[in-house]
Order: structure tokens, then sequence, then C-alpha cells
């Protein structure tokens, strides 16, 4: 898979995601909202293992993350692990003054960001340890319209979330449709989420659009931990020659207190 392929429509997303992002605040959890702690997270897919899904997820992360929020923990030599030579990172990826082995960081500066949003869009370097890919995979799943918000937007499992739907284009528009009920225990009046209604579709299938997430999802954990294969990996080896050791420490034992009634 070639690194143009990956990376064919970045200058011209980036400048026009770039402007609606800065816009919108693209960020995950900027500005006040509340978590959701009543909706259940969806399992994310474990694709840490697919290259293709890997690479892709790369792509999204490029294109619809990397105008507003940072990776300031990740160098662009590091997608070299993925399969992209570096050739291709140099000729499609880096702008004018980057080199290949500076870190993942935005034109936006901080102090602009929190004057213009109130909060600089977050950093995602370690975004899937911090939140974990099950809820960053429900979350980039479960934005609906919303005119009452200020970006048109709104999210079931982070409410009032100042960050728009940027893959609203591919997802296409949703409504999310909601009903009053009472809470058995309490007799409380509460109001529960019913489902979502799709308006307009999107450029994808919902089963591909999930796809894409689980892709995008993938990517962000691998970029959290680039070493988590080799670490696991060498994990197993440690503990085998831990029991090796213990087995012939425990014989050594033995023979040293055989003889002493």
């Amino acid at each position: 898979m070639t690194r143009k392929s990956l990376f064919s429509t970045l200058a011209k997303v980036s400048v026009r995601a770039g402007l609606a992002a800065l816009a919108l605040s693209c960020a995950f959890g900027v500005g006040s909202a509340t978590a959701q702690e009543n909706i259940p997270l969806d399992r994310a897919p474990d694709n840490g293992e697919n290259l293709a899904s890997l690479q892709h997820g790369a792509k999204l992360f490029v294109n619809y993350c990397l105008n507003c929020h940072s990776a300031n923990l990740m160098r662009y030599s590091r997608l070299q692990d993925l399969g992209i030579p570096q050739k291709q990172i140099e000729d499609n990826l880096l702008f004018t003054t980057d080199k290949v082995g500076n870190t993942m960081s935005i034109a936006m500066r901080p102090d602009d960001a929190k004057s213009w949003f109130g909060v600089a869009p977050p950093d995602l370097s370690v975004e899937a340890r911090a939140k974990g890919r099950d809820w960053l995979y429900t979350y980039l799943r479960s934005f609906y319209r919303d005119d009452t918000r200020p970006t048109g937007w709104n999210n079931l499992v982070f409410e009032n979330v100042s960050m728009p739907h940027v893959l609203w284009q591919l997802q296409g528009i949703r409504t999310a449709k909601f009903e009053d009920t009472t809470d058995e225990e309490t007799g409380e009046k509460v109001r529960r989420f019913a489902g979502f209604q799709q308006v307009t579709p999107g450029t994808l299938s919902p089963v591909d659009y999930d796809a894409d997430v689980a892709d995008l999802v993938a990517y962000l954990g691998w970029m959290a931990e680039p070493e988590q294969k080799t670490r696991r990996q060498l994990g197993v080896w440690v503990l085998l020659f831990l029991g090796v050791l213990s087995f012939f420490a425990w014989r050594l034992n033995a023979a040293y207190w055989k003889d002493i009634k």
C-alpha cells in the first residue's frame, strides 16, 4: 500500500477541514461537557494487528484530526513502522519546514486556542490510553444533529461537547430520538435515548462508517503505545525465564538441604 494512496487527499482536505475545524473548535472534549455514564459502550474491534487497518486509520487521523489536535509524543518517522516508507512520508505528508523526525505538532498556538475556544484542543498522543478504545469507538459513532448547540452537533457519550462532528460527511446527518419515561425505583420522570434517525445519507454505509471509525481508533491505540506488541512478546519470554529459573532454584534448594536433619 503506497503512501500516496493513503494521503492523496491530504492537501485539499487539510485546507478545508482546517478552516472549518478552527471555526468550530474541533476538539475531543473542548469546552464544558458532561460524560454520560449511563450510555453503554460498544466494544471496539481489535484491529491492532491489522497493518492495512492501521494505515487507513493513519490516513483518517491526518486528514480529520491533525488540523486541530496535535500528537506531540509521536514522530512522523514512526509511521514507517506501519509500512509507510520515509520517502513517501517526506513527499506527501510533511510541509515546507517539517522534518521526518519532527513530532506531529499543529500550527495553532495553545494561547490562541484558549482565547478562541476557552481551552486548547487536547493532544491525542495517548488519548486511547486515557479514554479507552471502547469509549473512543462509541463516542465517534454517537454524534447527532442538535441545533441548540453552537456547533450544531451533540454527542450521546459526551453531552454538550464542543467538538463538531468532523466525520459527518462520511456518516451523514442523524438526529437523536428521546422519550420521557418514569423511573421504576424513584418514580421520577427521566429522558431516555430511543434511537437515531437518519436525515441525509453519508458517503459511507453505516457498516463502512463503523469500519472506518474502528480503523481510526486502532491507529489511536497504536499511537498511544507503538511498542505494545513488542512489550507483550518480551513479557512472555520474561515469564518463561522466571519460571525456568524458579524450577532450578527449587531443585537447588532441595539438594542443599537434603542431608540436613
